[in-house]
């Protein structure tokens, strides 16, 4: 990595230790390696979200051409939102594809993650599933999206319901990640949950 691109490191990652904005909003960002190629990033879930009280962290490589091009980031904890895959952790935000600039900051894109959580753009989704839950089923997106907070996230309330219904399936045999997935993406219907797992 070039020197530029450390030295800008180095400057953001004190910038977002010392932001007041940061501290505020409860983001934080790490080392994982000395090279400042590898970074993780802490965000926490925004208020009156369903994420509101939830810790996700994202990892974020650092490509050798930075601040030219953006950081590849994406959410090392699982979380149910229409711009983020439920699988890989991909987040679907503009600033990270086409309208990064060399002046935004690692600090602007935890910022603005934070914000996507808060403001969710199902028209242009990085999940198909979830958004067309989020468009289709707000209720069902809320349950599952505070349920997944509250297993992968670190949020302390249970979800008695949920947590009976994936009980039922894993009666059934099916591993729990299995049955929370499957009831996750059947809106915690457990007849087209099973349906979907016996089809697999």
């Amino acid at each position: 990595m070039s020197n530029i691109a450390v030295a800008r490191i180095q400057r953001e990652f004190r910038e977002v230790i010392r932001s007041e904005e940061a501290q505020k909003n409860n983001i934080k960002l790490e080392l994982v390696d000395d090279t400042y190629t590898k970074l993780r990033g802490e965000i926490s879930g925004p208020p009156d979200t369903p994420y509101e009280g939830g810790r996700f962290v994202v990892d974020i490589d650092i490509p050798e051409t930075y601040p030219f091009n953006p950081p590849k980031v994406k959410f090392a904890t699982r979380i149910w939102h229409p711009n983020v895959s439920s699988v890989t952790g991909a987040i679907c935000l503009d600033i990270l594809k086409d309208q990064w600039a060399a002046a935004m900051t690692l600090r602007t894109v935890l910022i603005s993650i934070q914000a996507l959580l808060a403001s969710p753009e199902p028209s242009d989704p990085q999940d198909e599933v979830v958004a067309r839950q989020y468009r289709e089923n707000m209720q069902a997106f809320t349950t599952t999206a505070k349920h997944w907070a509250q297993v992968y996230g670190g949020v302390q309330s249970k979800d008695i319901v949920c947590e009976k219904k994936i009980k039922q399936l894993v009666d059934m045999g099916f591993d729990v990640e299995q049955s929370r997935t499957a009831l996750s993406m059947h809106s915690w219907n457990v007849e087209r949950a099973i349906e979907s797992l016996f089809n697999q």
